[in-house]
């Protein structure tokens, strides 16, 4: 049986109506867990704050009885909507990396939502090569992930994995994944 996932909000009651401040995604006890673990994330630092005012986070399920992929695409269209705080809205999900510094260019024009949507597709792709490395403890190659995971690129008949490896490099980076040298490839481990 698959579990049955929900879209869900968290809002902060001190203010009239309730403001929602974040969008999230999961099975069970998910929603609740964030007052049961508060972090040290920017939404973590504002759940801490309305605890301390002796105030709770207002928890609702907006959305019940849905594929896990449902729930990606509902909850990707209610941060779209809202837009989060680096956007100029109001959600504090963190889900563009802060390590990302980008230059900009007036010449370019970013749709609404588009980052959002950029960043969501980056978590779940690092979240499948994690849990592929996960499943495969001797390591996976960049090979391994852009066949297995149906990422390869056709550059006029070149295999060039260039999504996947850029990927890996950016695990690499945020300390998720360790790197080896098998002969003359590479595999990557989780740490």
């Amino acid at each position: 049986m698959t579990a049955t996932y929900y879209v869900y909000s968290l809002k902060d009651p001190r203010e009239k109506p309730a403001r929602v401040f974040y969008i999230g995604k999961g099975t069970g006890s998910r929603s609740t867990e964030h007052l049961r673990k508060v972090d040290d994330t920017r939404k973590g630092k504002h759940i801490q704050e309305i605890l301390n005012s002796g105030s709770v986070p207002i928890i609702s399920k907006v959305i019940e009885k849905l594929t896990e992929e449902q729930a990606l695409q509902i909850e990707l269209e209610f941060i779209t909507s809202f837009g989060t705080i680096e956007s100029g809205g109001s959600l504090y999900n963190t889900i563009i990396p802060r390590s990302i510094k980008r230059k900009t260019d007036d010449k370019v024009t970013v749709p609404n939502g588009a980052v959002e949507k950029a960043q969501l597709g980056l978590k779940l792709l690092k979240d499948s090569i994690v849990s592929l490395s996960e499943e495969n403890p001797k390591g996976i190659t960049n090979s391994d992930c852009a066949h297995y995971l149906g990422l390869q690129s056709d550059n006029d008949g070149n295999q060039q994995d260039y999504l996947t490896y850029s990927v890996l490099g950016i695990l690499l980076k945020e300390g998720v994944l360790e790197s080896i040298k098998v002969g003359n490839r590479r595999k990557y481990n989780k740490l």
